[in-house]
């Protein structure tokens, strides 16, 4: 039967002819390339069985954990000689003083990673926040995000980080999904390629590693792989044209890693429940054997409870690296898991050469991004290397392309000074949007509606919460009763600071204009009202199916005031 779903795959996919090697520097010539085969076979012979084995794990790093939590890293880092660390929460300066302190004491230096999609923000509370994937997916001109990634590249490069575990290259075909949506660049499969093209670009071509995940696709789940496994039930066929289709045109295109989810997939794996990150069938039968990829195959965190709570640490992380991972992300088991994984080479389970295969992968990976000669960081000035005007201009321009103007009927867009009632409503803060708007606004409670004149312009924010990228997007019926008695007598400007879901259930039939910002911070209200006054250009596309009425692609221009 699996011989027959192999065959049936290798039918559907779309094979490219050459094969491209894993990541390597552009334009690398050959003698560098000789020389970096030479300082992997060196190296290579120069490490213990222990030592080799060590090079498969990455543990977490926190700062805001306390001391027990760092020297049991520290004890990691010296005893089980890992591979690597992942940067968590939270603090810059003193993450920079532990790597370089860890570095000094590694025979082989350690690859650092972080999980920074939307920029370093994601785990560093003081750097600037980049905008989520699903803003990015409206972009129409996809070079600013090559632009973004290049930036998060400098910061990276600025801690000691070697590879960020981004893009996400989910196709987010599920509004509901609890883990994904924010995080992908849409429904539409072109458009993720695309946008995770110029996002892995960026990165790569500033030499920080870039990470497209969560294989085989986490896009329609409805689970939070986090808490529980999430199961992807769809046949082959939707498999390959939606949630492989991003893996399949990337992943030989020198991209340095693939995540693997901890997702079921029944079409993929017959054995009941397996998941994802420890299945051979998918890991090794078809990610390396039938797509052919070369690069970097690492776990998505071992620590989620989709496995965690299923499996004992180090057995999970010996099942993971049979079934054909070269690096277990978020190890809780480290010591163990080399025990397992070294009986399983006695036992003739797994090959030696196997391990030389992976190890081998690692240390040429290493030396591509400069790791044979490691500098020691400067955490000085750390906060504001990370967060500064050049962060600023560059992310209110991003939201600025991104802005997507639905429907304009009455063309109330610019506003052209004239005078405008703002009501705001939802959670989140709305004063920054206010405050740039400028003098001719009038604020509004809710509760005031009744006071503004008929036929009024007036415009209603709806101001999500967007602390984190998971915050619900869907809008109370408060605020819904508010814009359908608005829509009695006034001309209604809907301005959606969140999620394009959020209009999912809200009737915009009789609302003139609407325009999404995707979401709700000083960078994007300060760039919405810039556009709403007619100062920026207004050319975004939605990158999501929302409903039957509001599909991927719409979007119309509005050319600044200035240039009429």
């Amino acid at each position: 039967m699996k011989k027959l779903v192999y065959t049936s795959l290798f039918i559907f996919l779309f094979i490219s002819s050459k094969v491209s090697a894993q990541y390597q520097p552009k334009n690398i010539s050959k003698e560098d390339l000789k020389k970096a085969n030479q300082w992997v076979d060196k190296t290579y012979k120069s490490l213990s069985q222990d030592e080799k084995l060590g090079q498969l794990f990455i543990v977490a790093l926190y700062t805001n954990k306390g001391e027990n939590e760092i020297n049991n890293v520290r004890n990691i880092v010296v005893d089980d000689k890992i591979g690597g660390l992942i940067l968590m929460q939270d603090d810059a300066a003193r993450e920079i003083n532990l790597v370089n302190e860890v570095q000094q004491k590694s025979k082989v230096p350690l690859m650092i990673g972080m999980d920074a999609e939307w920029g370093l923000f994601q785990r560093i509370a003081k750097a600037h926040k980049f905008p989520w994937a699903m803003t990015l997916g409206a972009i129409q001109d996809k070079n600013l995000i090559y632009q973004m990634s290049a930036k998060i590249a400098e910061d990276c490069r600025r801690m000691g980080i070697n590879w960020d575990f981004a893009p996400d290259v989910d196709v987010n075909t599920n509004p509901n999904n609890p883990i994904i949506g924010n995080r992908s660049f849409g429904s539409e499969v072109n458009n993720v390629i695309n946008s995770a093209s110029s996002y892995a670009n960026g990165l790569q071509d500033n030499n920080i590693l870039a990470a497209i995940k969560h294989f085989p696709g986490h896009g329609d789940t409805s689970t939070d792989s986090h808490l529980d496994l999430p199961v992807v039930s769809h046949n082959l066929d939707r498999l390959n044209n939606i949630e492989l289709a991003p893996f399949k045109a990337l992943m030989n295109k020198g991209i340095g890693g693939v995540m693997v989810a901890h997702l079921y997939v029944p079409a993929l794996e017959s054995g009941k429940g397996i998941p994802a990150s420890v299945s051979k069938n998918i890991i090794t039968g078809l990610l390396k054997e039938k797509l052919g990829y070369k690069g970097l195959i690492i776990t998505d965190a071992l620590n989620m409870g989709a496995v965690a709570n299923k499996y004992n640490p180090g057995e999970l992380d010996a099942l993971a690296f049979k079934a054909g991972n070269d690096i277990m992300l978020f190890s809780q088991g480290v010591a163990n898991g080399k025990k397992l994984i070294q009986k399983a080479i006695d036992n003739g389970e797994i090959s030696q050469s196997r391990v030389e295969e992976s190890v081998k992968k690692i240390l040429l990976t290493k030396y591509f991004l400069g790791l044979d000669k490691y500098t020691p960081k400067n955490p000085e000035n750390i906060n504001s290397d990370l967060n500064n005007d050049s962060h600023k201009v560059l992310v209110q321009n991003l939201y600025s392309n991104a802005l997507t103007l639905l429907k304009d009927e009455k063309k109330l867009l610019p506003l052209k000074g004239k005078q405008v009632y703002y009501i705001p409503l939802e959670e989140a803060p709305y004063q920054t949007f206010a405050n740039q708007l400028g003098s001719n606004i009038i604020i509004k409670k809710a509760s005031e509606i009744n006071t503004i004149p008929a036929n009024s312009t007036v415009i209603v924010g709806l101001h999500k919460d967007n602390s984190t990228a998971y915050k619900p997007y869907k809008i109370s019926d408060a605020s819904k009763k508010v814009l359908t008695d608005l829509t009695n007598n006034q001309n209604i400007i809907l301005n959606v600071f969140g999620s394009a879901y959020a209009l999912k259930d809200i009737d915009i039939s009789k609302i003139s204009t609407v325009l999404v910002s995707y979401e709700n911070n000083d960078d994007s209200m300060n760039a919405t009202a810039d556009a709403l006054n007619g100062k920026t250009k207004i050319w975004g596309r939605l990158p999501v199916l929302v409903n039957d009425k509001l599909k991927a692609g719409m979007g119309i221009d509005m050319i600044p005031s200035t240039a009429k």
